[in-house]
């Protein structure tokens, strides 16, 4: 008991201490803003930074994610083809149950298919937001807020319709440059991510190639935007 006891402390207090430090030293009560016009006078000069008009017009969007999966995103019939191991889901946006599972170049429609069109489903929601999330911010059901930061900046506080908000941190061109998160899923409120390292596409759209998250690197890669 002894031995199995130093085994547990020996891996979780490590743990504890680094959560420990992470929470007293990141965690932010999210700010209360003001919502209404000069909000949304921020939001569209973050777009307009973006040439969201660009991103507007591109109908097909690829990236890949971490080196771990690769998206074909078809804007004009709402699809996404999710690549990863030897598993190739056509994720249809608008009814799931249209979805269509390969293993291995073949088409599979088993059980097995229902568990791959869940996992293609959460990989998407997850890895496209860091692609995409700053062309949502006027998304159906979000609520935009001017914040005053402690350096007295303007930034764009986003909250989502799932609950989720987002402060979005702005360059003197109104770019993002990061944003902190209060999310569900994160046991610490107010972490910060870096927003940089944008590409332009071919027609004109800027998506980010990294991400900075605490002491991890969110690499995009394979980045293309077409028109047709």
């Amino acid at each position: 008991m002894k031995i199995i006891t130093g085994i547990i402390v020996f891996f979780t207090l490590p743990s504890l201490l680094l959560f420990g430090f992470i929470y007293f030293k990141y965690n932010e009560e999210l700010p209360q803003g003001i919502s209404g016009k000069e909000a949304d006078t921020l939001a569209y000069k973050m777009l307009e930074a973006l040439d969201f008009e660009a991103f507007k017009k591109t109908v097909h969007l690829e990236w890949t994610f971490k080196k771990r999966r690769h998206y074909e995103l078809d804007k004009l019939n709402n699809t996404c083809e999710v690549y990863w191991k030897a598993n190739k889901v056509i994720l249809d946006l608008d009814d799931y149950n249209q979805s269509k599972v390969f293993i291995h170049g073949f088409r599979n429609e088993s059980e097995m298919a229902e568990e791959l069109i869940a996992k293609a489903l959460n990989y998407y929601n997850n890895d496209s937001f860091w692609v995409l999330a700053p062309y949502k911010i006027f998304d159906k059901g979000t609520v935009r807020e001017l914040i005053k930061t402690t350096d007295n900046q303007d930034a764009l506080l986003v909250t989502m319709a799932s609950g989720d908000s987002y402060l979005w941190l702005l360059d003197d061109n109104y770019k993002p440059k990061a944003f902190k998160m209060w999310t569900s899923k994160l046991p610490i409120d107010g972490l910060e991510a870096s927003w940089s390292d944008w590409k332009t596409t071919l027609n004109g759209a800027q998506i980010p190639t990294f991400h900075k998250f605490l002491f991890f690197g969110l690499e995009i890669t394979d980045i293309k935007g077409t028109i047709n």
